[in-house]
C-alpha cells in the first residue's frame, strides 16, 4: 500500500464573498490576525506528515506564491537589527516542498483537482479547501491518513450541520457505522435542499481521495452552478471503490465569509501571545456597552407601550 505523501489545496477562487478586498488581493492571503488563512492549511498538512504539497493558483495569486518564497531583504533586515523572533516567523514559510500551477479558467472544484493530475501521478493525496481550518489534538488531515492506513480506501471528513443549511454543502446519505464516528455512504449529493438531504453529514473540506478520480474528473459533466463538482465525482467514485465519511468532532472555523471570517479572528486573537489580554477586555466593555444599549432601547420601547395606552 502506496503512503500518502501528497497534499493538493485548490486557492483558485475568485473571492467573491469579501469584494472588494479580494479585488486585487488572493482571498486566501486575508490575514487571521497575523497569519494568512492559506498558512493555517498548508500548517496543518505539514504537522499531519505531508511530505509534497500543490497550490492550485489562479490570476492575482501570485502573492501566495510570494508569501512562501523567500525574501532575503527583508531577512537581512531583521537579522541585522537582531530581531530575530521575526525573522523565525518570516523563515517558517520557506524552505517547504511547495508547487503551483495555474488553472486557467474556475470551472469548479473537481476542474481545480484535475489540475493535479500530473503532480500527484499513481497515489492516494488529500485535497484541502482553504475555507475551512480545523482544530483538534490530531490534524484532521491526518485522522484521514490514519483512517486510511486502516480501510486503504477513499475517505473524506464530514460534520453535522443544521438542517436547515444542508444547502451549502455536499452532504451524504450514510448507509451504517462501520467504526466509531466512521461510516459506509450510499451516496453524494452536492447542495440538497433541507428538504431533500438525506442526513446532517456535511462534507466540510478535507477529502483523501485515491487517483482514479482523475478518470472521473475528466469525464465529469457539469454539475450544480454548471461547474464540475468535486462531490458528483466521488459519488461516481463510490460506485467501483469505497469511499468513507470520518466524522469530525474537533473545532471548525469558516472563514469563507465575513461573518464566519470575523469570528474566526476574535477567536484566534484571544489566543494570540500579543494581543489576548487586550483583545479580552475589550471585549468585555463592549458587551458592557451593547448590554446597556439594549436595555436603554428595551425601556424605550416599553415607555412608547406604556404611553400608547
Amino acid at each position: 500500500m502506496k503512503k500518502v505523501k501528497k497534499a493538493v489545496i485548490p486557492a483558485a477562487g475568485l473571492g467573491t464573498r469579501f469584494l472588494p478586498a479580494t479585488k486585487a488581493m488572493a482571498k486566501e492571503m486575508l490575514p487571521i490576525v497575523d497569519k494568512p488563512t492559506i498558512q493555517f492549511i498548508v500548517e496543518e498538512a505539514i504537522n499531519s506528515g505531508i511530505e509534497d504539497i500543490l497550490i492550485v493558483t489562479g490570476k492575482s495569486k501570485r502573492p501566495i506564491e510570494d508569501h512562501f518564497d523567500s525574501n532575503p531583504e527583508l531577512e537581512a533586515n531583521l537579522k541585522e537589527k537582531d530581531k530575530l523572533a521575526l525573522l523565525e516567523l518570516v523563515e517558517e514559510t520557506t524552505g517547504l516542498n511547495l508547487y503551483f500551477v495555474r488553472q486557467s479558467h474556475p470551472k469548479g472544484l473537481g476542474d481545480a483537482v484535475l489540475q493535479a493530475k500530473a503532480f500527484v501521478g499513481n497515489e492516494p493525496f488529500v485535497v484541502m479547501l482553504g475555507d475551512d481550518i480545523m482544530e483538534d489534538k490530531v490534524p484532521l488531515t491526518k485522522q484521514l491518513m490514519d483512517c486510511y492506513e486502516t480501510t486503504h480506501a477513499a475517505n473524506i471528513a464530514v460534520m453535522k450541520v443544521p438542517h436547515e443549511e444542508t444547502y451549502k454543502y455536499g452532504i451524504i446519505d450514510p448507509e451504517g457505522e462501520v467504526g466509531k464516528g466512521l461510516y459506509n455512504v450510499k451516496s453524494f449529493v452536492e447542495k440538497p435542499s433541507p428538504e431533500d438531504a438525506p442526513s446532517d453529514l456535511a462534507i466540510i473540506g478535507r477529502y483523501l481521495l485515491t487517483p482514479e478520480i482523475f478518470d472521473i474528473l475528466e469525464n465529469q459533466v457539469p454539475g450544480a452552478g454548471n461547474e464540475i463538482q468535486l462531490t458528483d465525482a466521488i459519488d461516481t467514485l463510490n460506485k467501483t471503490q469505497r469511499v468513507f465519511a470520518h466524522e469530525f468532532t474537533g473545532t471548525r472555523y469558516d472563514v469563507g465569509d465575513k461573518f464566519g471570517f470575523l469570528k474566526t479572528s476574535i477567536q484566534y486573537g484571544l489566543k494570540h501571545v500579543e494581543i489576548k489580554d487586550n483583545l479580552r477586555q475589550y471585549i468585555l466593555e463592549l458587551g458592557a456597552e451593547l448590554a446597556l444599549e439594549d436595555e436603554k432601547k428595551a425601556n424605550k420601547k416599553a415607555s412608547s407601550k406604556e404611553s400608547g395606552k
